[in-house]
C-alpha cells in the first residue's frame, strides 16, 4: 500500500464543493500509458474522474467529496495491536475512511490488477455525494454505464447485502413577529416548529426486517429573529433514512401531516421535496462477510450498471465525526478484497451474471 500517496491526497482539502483540486492532482497523478484519463464536468464548477484499463466491465467507484470541516491528517501506531509484532497504523483526519480511504483501496486494486496484466476496469472518482450526488447524476448522463459496479463507502469490508434510502425536504415555518413580553398578540415560529417535531415523534414507523428503524435528523435549522421578538420565520431541511417497509410512507408523510389543517403549526408548514433515493438489494458472494448498512450512498443514481457491489474499509462511526480514522490493515484487506472481487466476476458463468433485485 502507498502510504505516501494516501497522504498526499489526505492533505488536500476536498470538502464539498472544493473536491476539483483533488480531482486536478489525481487526473496527473494517475495518467500512465496503458490508462485513459477522462474528466466529466458536474456543471457546478466541480468534477469527475474516469480511470481506465481497456475497455471496463467492472469499476470501481468512490466519491472525491469530504464532510466539512476538514481536518489534517496525522498517523500514529494502532493502541489495538495485540503486541508490537501486530502493531498497525492509524491514519485519522477527514477523509481517511470516507472516501480517501476507498480511493487508495482501490487503486491499490488497480495496481495490483495492472500488474498482472488485466484490463477491463476503471477507477470512477465522483464529485458531490455527500450534497446529493451530483456527481453521478451528471455521470449517468454523460456516460452509458457497464456490467459491474464496485462502489466504496466504510462498510467494514463486509459486503453490503442492502442499504437504505433517502428523503429530504426543505421545511418553512410562518409565524407572526410580536413583542416577546406579549406573546399572545404574535406566533413564534419556533414554537410550531417544536409541536411539529412533537408530532414527528409521535409516529410509529414500521421496523424492517432486514433494514430496521427509520430514522430521521434536522440540518440547516434557521431563524434570524432577536431574543426579544417572536419568530416569524423558520426554516430547516429534514433527511429521513428510509426502509423497505417505509420507504413509500415517508415519501407522502409530509402531504398527510398538514392535510387536515386542523392545527396552528398545519397551517403555518409549507415545504418542498428535496427527492433522495429508495433502499437498495446489492450483490455479494460467497466467502466475503456481509452485512445491511443504515446508509446511502451514489450507487442507486448510477443507473447505468447491471450490478452494483457496496463494500468498503472502515467504520461508518467514525465517518463524518472529528474522530474519524482507518488502519493501514485494513486498506490492505479492502484492496486485497476488491482483487478478489474482480477475479470472481470474471470466472462467473455468464447466466450468473445478471442483476439480482438491483
Amino acid at each position: 500500500m502507498d502510504t505516501e500517496f494516501f497522504l498526499d491526497i489526505l492533505k488536500i482539502d476536498s470538502t464539498s464543493g472544493k473536491e476539483r483540486g483533488l480531482a486536478d492532482f489525481l487526473a496527473s497523478r494517475l495518467a500512465a500509458p496503458g490508462r485513459t484519463v477522462e474528466i466529466f464536468e458536474t456543471g457546478d464548477g466541480t468534477c469527475s474522474l474516469l480511470v481506465s484499463w481497456g475497455s471496463p466491465d467492472v469499476f470501481f467507484c468512490t466519491h472525491l467529496d469530504t464532510v466539512p470541516p476538514y481536518i489534517p491528517p496525522s498517523v500514529s501506531e494502532s493502541s489495538d495491536a495485540a503486541s508490537n509484532a501486530d502493531r498497525d497504523l492509524l491514519f485519522s483526519g477527514r477523509g481517511t475512511c470516507d472516501a480517501k480511504g476507498q480511493i487508495a483501496a482501490m487503486y491499490e486494486a488497480c495496481l495490483e490488477l495492472e500488474r498482472r496484466g488485466q484490463q477491463g476496469f476503471a477507477l470512477l472518482l465522483l464529485a458531490g455525494e455527500e450534497t446529493g450526488s451530483f456527481g453521478a447524476k451528471a455521470f449517468t448522463g454523460m456516460h452509458p454505464g457497464g456490467d459491474w459496479l464496485i462502489v466504496g463507502e466504510p462498510t467494514d469490508n463486509c459486503m453490503a447485502s442492502a442499504a437504505k434510502g433517502t428523503k429530504a425536504f426543505e421545511v418553512t415555518f410562518s409565524g407572526k413577529a410580536f413583542h416577546s413580553g406579549y406573546p399572545q398578540y404574535g406566533e413564534s415560529a419556533v414554537i410550531l416548529f417544536n409541536s411539529f417535531l412533537n408530532a414527528l415523534n409521535d409516529i410509529a414507523f414500521p421496523v424492517d426486517n432486514i433494514l430496521g428503524d427509520t430514522t430521521w435528523n434536522i440540518g440547516r435549522l434557521f431563524s434570524d429573529n432577536p431574543q426579544n421578538i417572536l419568530s416569524d420565520r423558520l426554516t430547516f431541511r429534514i433527511y429521513f433514512r428510509t426502509t423497505f417497509e417505509t420507504d413509500a410512507m415517508v415519501s407522502n408523510l409530509m402531504d398527510s401531516m398538514i392535510g387536515d389543517k386542523s392545527l396552528p403549526w398545519q397551517r403555518a408548514m409549507t415545504f418542498r421535496p428535496l427527492g433522495g433515493d429508495t433502499p437498495s438489494v446489492f450483490r455479494t458472494f460467497p466467502g466475503f462477510k456481509s452485512k445491511p448498512v443504515a446508509f446511502g450512498s451514489d450507487a442507486p443514481h448510477l443507473k447505468g450498471f447491471r450490478n452494483k457491489i457496496l463494500c468498503g474499509p472502515g467504520s461508518i462511526l467514525v465517518a463524518h465525526t472529528d474522530k474519524e480514522n482507518v488502519l493501514l490493515g485494513q486498506l490492505r484487506e479492502a484492496a486485497d478484497n476488491y482483487v478478489k472481487m474482480f477475479e470472481y466476476i470474471k470466472n462467473l458463468p455468464e447466466q450468473q451474471d445478471r442483476p439480482e433485485n438491483m
